[in-house]
């Protein structure tokens, strides 16, 4: 059972490692992670389409008159983003207890799975571990609603959810810097009070093998942006009765990371974005100028012969449009009325549009078959082919998979050993997983048919049941009324029916 244990006399008997993080007079972000956060956030504006403020100093360099351009940006940021999740968790995956089907471990497993939604858990932290670089899973024993629901409807049992990396603080092992020893997790709250006043309140929630600790600290605003936003915080005093220290019963941190891929140097993992930000700029900004080019050309200045133009009372030459429509040229050396536009290079401007966005491709790797771009069709192209072409992408995912496999497994066990330190006894064992993802590739049933066949020597190898469960989605009792009706037909138009002897008994001629 999870135990209680008080502040600082009973803390002796127990090994923890100094946090220096959370402190009196330290601030919040640690310095340490400043720059962590604010990559997250800017990376996630780039993943929501808010270019304009990640590169709006860009501005700085443009002059007065390019700073009146419409800026234009293309969100690639989040499809390059969505493509490595729709390929990594855009499909089922299985999870298997490695016995029978009927087997207490492996419902155990289905539960945990179904009970948490785990198939969209994991698309929605692939969709953020690529803009993000980390991504983070809890697992609490609780209710989902933390007991706003009654027991009946919300029982309580093994959580398993997403975290913000924004407010997750790993400490490293000493010497160490790729091993992680504990996870803090740490949430400013602001407290509105009618007495008191509005004040903030830091919650540290701090994951150890064995034991979480939770301890509260009272902040003062520090940095205010020019949106009203605070984004730095001073500890000024603890909230020493909020402290409490819980015991799990489970031998490692209730918090898993999984990076999207990274070194053997520091345990932070490695974004898809924060590479390509001068490719997205530069699109963004060629976008704009041609535009620009666009705009100008659609609302071009006028060049007509001297003397065309009235003067008003101050002798200032005023162009009346509704008047001066037809010009007379006298001579050859007059100015012919024209409107006066320039070359601006658009065929240049695509060509370089077009460069920088396959160098972006190449760089995400992304091959241009994957977005429907280039030599996209598939016509005459056996599956085979196509995914030979999806090479680069493939890789990419195989990396990343790498990551999330090491991570489930160590998630789905944590949620067992909850299970069996909370729930009572349970009647199954403790079991490391297998997962098995797919590769988000669609199926070429023809050419797996084809397989199958010459592997077999023509022998079937799928039922006539299940391919029609399989083809009409159909329950095995839909897919079994289905076989009768074909039977029936088949029955009727098969003409040797009438020279059987059973049809002559009857009377038939």
């Amino acid at each position: 059972m999870l135990g209680v244990i008080g502040y600082a006399e009973e803390l002796e008997q127990y090994y923890l490692p100094p946090t220096p993080l959370f402190a009196i007079n330290e601030y919040f972000p640690p310095p340490s992670h400043k720059e962590r956060i604010a990559r997250y956030r800017d990376n996630r504006k780039l993943f929501m389409g808010q270019h304009y403020d990640v590169f709006k100093r860009v501005q700085n360099r443009l002059t007065s008159r390019q700073n009146d351009v419409i800026y234009i940006s293309v969100n690639l940021p989040a499809i390059i983003c969505k493509k490595s999740a729709d390929f990594l968790f855009g499909e089922p995956t299985a999870y298997s207890a490695g016995k029978d089907d009927n087997s207490n471990e492996q419902k155990a497993l289905d539960r945990i799975n179904g009970d948490n939604n785990l198939d969209i858990i994991n698309y929605e932290s692939a969709l953020g571990n690529a803009y993000r670089g980390d991504s983070f899973y809890k697992i609490r024993w609780g209710q989902e609603y933390d007991g706003m629901v009654d027991a009946r409807y919300d029982p309580f049992r093994a959580i398993i959810e997403a975290q913000n990396p924004e407010y997750v603080f790993p400490e490293t092992f000493p010497g160490d810097a790729n091993k992680i020893m504990a996870y803090h997790i740490a949430v400013p709250f602001l407290i509105r009070d009618n007495k008191k006043g509005d004040y903030w309140i830091l919650n540290v929630e701090s994951h150890f093998p064995g034991r979480i600790i939770y301890r509260k600290f009272n902040l003062n605003p520090v940095t205010i942006t020019y949106d009203n936003e605070i984004t730095e915080w001073r500890i000024y005093s603890e909230i020493k009765d909020a402290y409490k220290l819980v015991e799990t019963d489970v031998p490692f941190p209730l918090v898993v990371h999984v990076p999207n891929f990274a070194t053997d140097e520091i345990w932070e993992g490695i974004d898809d974005l924060s590479d390509n930000k001068p490719l997205f700029d530069e699109i963004n900004n060629r976008l704009s100028q041609i535009a620009a080019i666009l705009d100008k050309h659609a609302d071009p200045a006028m060049a007509v012969p001297a003397g065309l133009l009235s003067e008003d009372e101050e002798g200032n030459p005023v162009f009346r449009v509704g008047l001066n429509k037809i010009f007379e040229i006298m001579g050859k050396e007059d100015v012919v009325p024209q409107y006066i536009t320039w070359d601006g290079q658009l065929q240049a401007a695509f060509q370089e549009l077009e460069k920088l966005i396959d160098i972006l491709l190449i760089n995400a790797e992304i091959p241009a078959v994957a977005l429907g771009k280039g030599d996209s069709g598939t016509s005459g192209s056996s599956g085979l082919s196509i995914k030979w072409r999806m090479n680069s992408i493939l890789a990419k995912i195989n990396r990343k998979r790498q990551y999330y496999n090491k991570g489930l497994k160590r998630v789905l066990t944590i949620a067992q050993m909850l299970e069996h330190a909370r729930g009572g006894k349970q009647n199954y064992q403790l079991f490391t997983p297998l997962i098995k993802f797919r590769d988000g590739l669609p199926d070429d049933e023809t050419e797996m048919a084809n397989i199958m066949a010459i592997r077999t020597g023509g022998k079937a190898t799928i039922s006539q049941k299940s391919a029609v469960m399989w083809l009409d989605s159909l329950t095995e009792e839909q897919a079994e009324k289905e076989l009768e009706r074909i039977r029936a037909e088949e029955a009727v138009a098969d003409p040797s029916i009438f020279n059987n002897d059973t049809f002559k008994q009857a009377g038939g001629e």
